[in-house]
């Protein structure tokens, strides 16, 4: 298959109309697959679709039959759309994959863990990065992206980089009936 002038024009002309690579590539036919329309379009650097402006669907070309479809999406063909109303359902609106979606159920399951008081470090012991060294508490504190932000800079604990308290903050022992 070779792109001649006329396809490119076409290919052109029903880009802009806002027809998928896969229309597009059924409207050329003669073995054009989506794959050559989509590189065809990145190779002249075509700008972005515009909407469609029809809702009707496309004619295929009569030598290849249409396979029976199943409406899986709400972005699935215009064809399914206007065939049967779709009903609005209750429950929240989730894109991207949804074996993750939050349910009203796992709310009333959620841990929130008490709210710690911060240990009080005066101002002349607060350290900035370039102050740690390996025997001061490395555990930051407030927004990096402001001016208030440092280190704890007591004394740290042999067994790692943070003090007593914030080693007790950082690394929770589990209930021996939860292991």
């Amino acid at each position: 298959m070779g792109w001649t002038d006329e396809r490119v024009e076409l290919l052109k002309k029903l880009w802009m109309e806002g027809l998928s690579a896969s229309q597009i590539a059924a409207e050329l036919g003669e073995g054009v697959t989506r794959n050559a329309v989509i590189g065809k379009v990145h190779r002249l650097k075509l700008s972005a679709r515009a909407k469609p402006t029809n809702t009707a669907p496309r004619s295929r070309p009569a030598s290849r039959p249409a396979a029976p479809r199943r409406v899986s999406s709400p972005s699935s063909s215009t064809a399914s759309m206007s065939a049967k109303p779709r009903v609005s359902m209750s429950r929240p609106q989730v894109m991207g994959a949804t074996a993750l979606a939050a349910s009203p159920e796992m709310d009333a399951e959620l841990y929130v863990a008490p709210a710690a008081a911060e240990l009080f470090i005066p101002e002349d012991k607060r350290l900035s990065l370039l102050q740690l060294n390996e025997h001061t508490c490395k555990w930051p504190i407030g927004d990096p992206l402001t001016k208030d932000f440092y280190f704890c800079g007591q004394h740290s604990l042999e067994t790692g980089p943070y003090c007593e308290f914030h080693s007790r903050r950082a690394y929770h022992q589990l209930d021996k009936k939860k292991r």
